[in-house]
């Protein structure tokens, strides 16, 4: 390792004399905002990234590890809800996925021609601790094989403790995350992996969305372990909140200069009439549900009133401790962004909805406790193969909002830690993906980010999603969001046209100039 590439893997590494700036104690309403229509500078010239922003690409254990059932991992939440029918378009499953926990070395070697400075990866509770039982060498060998060769490649290892892969049997024998233990438990899981590969890994995120973990896996049913219940989900949504705080603080006693975060999803909830009380409210009721639910425990120390008085019939503040608003808004270092699209929020149904849920038979519920009469409508944006609206502009807002009510007043740094999006890829003969539209996708984000830094937000890197085409939980192997395709039969990877450019992108730490195209509509819709 050149003294360079030492330098910049410690430069993640925070001051243990710093003051760290408590959580203020106080939540926040719900401030709607307007989408933005004006063209800034950054959309269509080339954009230059500040110094030492940080170019990533990121994955999950269960997406993209395969090895389901080697060297004593055992049953997530994840392997028994795909095998339930109706659960998984075609009842696909993580069995093989892309197989990297064999073919790691390849991928590494792979982001490193990339001109990729970071991986965002996830460890696998159910490998290392399979049953949350004891501790298995094999499974903690591998991640210690893994960070080597990142390492070794002058790859950033930017490690997630939980991507929704509960061991299976916490689940069904200790009530999953709705049991206030499990926190706890998780607590112990984090210090075992610090023990084992904190001497080399400077970047900790406690949790990746939990929001999709609590909500979608035990209020909407969506998502693994498949519950349909609003105590259950907001019970799980608290502990995991908790299990956020324990961690942070057990890492910090343990190494007082690792950079600890967690990563939030989020969206943008514009009233689709900012005129009707009714829109407002709505749009008010799912920007707590999804956003402020965490983002103000966490980052303010106190769960928003208006949350609480509209859940209040489903039993959450019986789960809140004393001291658990403390526990759960220990300091952090950086805050992980996941941003996707936004919505227009309405009382009143649309004519048309955009369905992006994946086409199962298995039946759902709404995944917001406090969602019933609220409803999205679409604007007319373009879209993903998903039905995601495409909204970059909404990036900026978000960032903005972070930086002035959340992450600014505590010195906490912002990193988009996943942005992608889904297109019906079409490989030619050599297996080679020309996918313009991804890679638009990503340019605009990319645009919208910097006006976001340019406006003041402290925003230091950005994690594409994905690397690999891998397992999108209920879609199965039905959607792509790869910067490389994988084909699912041979394992083999090729780079598509989005993975060359944004490794382009990454070496240069600027975007190139964007030429219009004779079908460019982006003028007149909201954009970065």
């Amino acid at each position: 390792m050149t003294q360079t590439t030492d330098s910049f893997l410690r430069s993640f590494r925070t001051d243990p004399a710093a003051p760290r700036v408590p959580a203020p104690g106080t939540a926040l309403p719900f401030t709607p905002s307007a989408p933005r229509t004006v063209t800034t500078p950054n959309a269509t010239g080339t954009v230059r990234f500040p110094d030492g922003f940080l170019w990533g690409a990121a994955t999950a254990a269960y997406q993209v590890e395969g090895a389901a059932h080697e060297d004593g991992r055992e049953d997530s939440v994840w392997d028994v809800f795909a095998k339930v029918p109706g659960a998984v378009l075609n009842q696909e499953d993580g069995e093989v996925a892309c197989d990297q926990y064999h073919r790691y070395p390849a991928d590494v070697a792979l982001m490193k021609d990339l001109g990729i400075k970071a991986y965002r990866f996830s460890t696998s509770w159910s490998r290392v601790i399979p049953g949350g039982r004891e501790v298995n060498p094999a499974g903690l060998a591998y991640y210690d094989r893994l960070v080597d060769e990142l390492l070794g490649a002058g790859i950033l290892p930017w490690l997630t403790l939980y991507h929704w892969d509960l061991p299976q049997a916490i689940e069904a024998e200790s009530n999953g995350w709705v049991n206030r233990d499990t926190a706890y438990r998780f607590r112990d899981y984090a210090v075992t992996m610090h023990e084992a590969i904190g001497d080399r890994v400077d970047v900790w995120t406690t949790l990746n969305e939990p929001w999709c973990a609590a909500f979608l896996g035990y209020t909407g049913g969506q998502h693994a372990p498949g519950r349909q219940s609003r105590e259950d989900g907001l019970a799980a949504a608290h502990h995991l909140s908790l299990a956020h705080g324990l961690a942070v603080q057990a890492l910090r006693e343990r190494a007082p200069e690792a950079n600890l975060g967690i990563t939030l999803n989020f969206e943008v909830e514009d009233p689709l009439d900012p005129d009707d009380p009714a829109d407002i409210d709505a749009a008010r009721r799912l920007d707590g549900g999804f956003t402020r639910i965490f983002a103000d425990p966490i980052l303010r120390g106190a769960y928003p009133a208006d949350v609480l008085e509209d859940v209040r019939e489903y039993g959450l503040e019986q789960h809140i401790k004393d001291g658990d608003l403390e526990i759960i808004s220990t300091p952090i270092d950086s805050l992980g962004v996941n941003y996707y699209h936004g919505n227009a929020v309405s009382a009143r149904p649309p004519e048309r909805s955009l369905d992006g849920g994946a086409p199962v038979s298995r039946p759902s519920s709404n995944p917001f406790p406090a969602g019933d009469g609220a409803y999205t409508h679409p604007r007319g944006l373009p879209v993903t193969d998903q039905n995601w609206e495409v909204q970059p502009e909404g990036l900026t807002r978000l960032l903005l909002r972070l930086q002035q009510d959340y992450t600014g007043p505590r010195g906490i740094a912002l990193y988009v830690t996943e942005n992608g999006s889904a297109y019906d890829d079409v490989p030619g003969p050599d297996g080679f993906v020309d996918d313009q539209d991804r890679l638009e996708f990503i340019d605009v984000h990319l645009r919208a980010v910097k006006d976001a830094i340019d406006e003041g937000a402290d925003v230091r890197g950005y994690f594409g999603w994905s690397l690999l085409d891998n397992y999108e939980w209920a879609w199965g192997y039905g959607k792509r969001f790869g910067l490389v395709r994988v084909d699912y039969e041979t394992q083999e990877r090729t780079v598509k046209a989005s993975g060359r450019w944004y490794g382009q992108v990454a070496r240069a730490n600027a975007v190139p100039e964007r030429p219009a195209r004779p079908d460019d509509d982006s003028k007149a819709v909201p954009q970065a």
